[in-house]
């Protein structure tokens, strides 16, 4: 089994208060659809500081509840949003239109499925929790963050999937804990001919996916026995 060990948290880093959950206007998130929580905050953060220009063209990987292609959308981008979930692709129809924003939504695979580019800006949170199972939920909540035995089952096909999505210039934003390898998405990027770097970064304390894991995630050396905190970063990646 490989396993790794994660260097320890930077005393800086000690406590940090979690940002607080991103909150769009009203939210519609149905019975198994993943609700706006710290990642999508740190994304929406992200997406400011981008000064997206009207017009610019988004593509959300994944985009659950809509948060993000929300915020894109009062930010004047025009907003593609595509889920293989039924459900987050009518919660973020409610979402939009609740928000008297424009989106286009669509039901798809989160990368055989992209829609045609090229985009000028591709925002992804995708599935990232190591799961002892290697097989991807099929249906379920669990479909929101379960990644494989790695963590990085979806991340890896997003890091694939966003340089071909992306004009020359255009940017990735992709947020993911730390537990599923942040160098394995920034080694992966760097070689699909995007330059990555981690952009931002937050401790947060365990919810409760990870605390049903805690035990499973210590035996792989994934969690120190200390570690009560979740490093999640948000990694930047300009197409060259």
């Amino acid at each position: 089994m490989t396993t790794h060990t994660r260097s320890p948290m930077p005393s800086s880093a000690r406590p940090v208060r979690p940002a607080r959950p991103a909150r769009p206007g009203r939210l519609v998130a149905l019975p198994g659809v993943y609700a706006p929580q710290y990642d999508t905050e740190m994304l929406a953060r992200a997406l400011y500081r981008e000064r997206i220009d009207d017009g610019a063209s988004v593509l959300d990987l994944g985009t659950g509840s809509g948060a993000l292609a929300v915020t894109a959308a009062r930010q004047g981008a025009r907003v593609t949003a595509l889920d293989i979930s039924r459900r987050a692709v009518l919660s973020t129809w409610l979402n939009a239109r609740l928000a008297g924003q424009s989106v286009t939504v669509r039901r798809g695979d989160m990368t055989a499925g992209v829609p045609a580019g090229p985009y000028d800006l591709v925002v992804s949170n995708p599935p990232y929790v190591p799961s002892p199972s290697p097989l991807l939920p099929r249906r379920g909540p669990a479909r929101a963050w379960d990644g494989g035995p790695a963590g990085r089952a979806v991340v890896d096909r997003v890091c694939d999937a966003a340089p071909g999505a992306l004009r020359a210039g255009g940017v990735l934003l992709m947020v993911h804990s730390a537990l599923c390898d942040v160098d394995a998405s920034l080694e992966r990027l760097a070689g699909r001919g995007m330059e990555p770097a981690v952009v931002d970064r937050e401790f947060v304390p365990f919810g409760p996916v990870l605390r049903s894991r805690e035990s499973w995630l210590r035996r792989r050396n994934l969690l120190r026995d200390d570690e009560t905190c979740e490093e999640l970063v948000v990694i930047r990646a300009e197409r060259r």
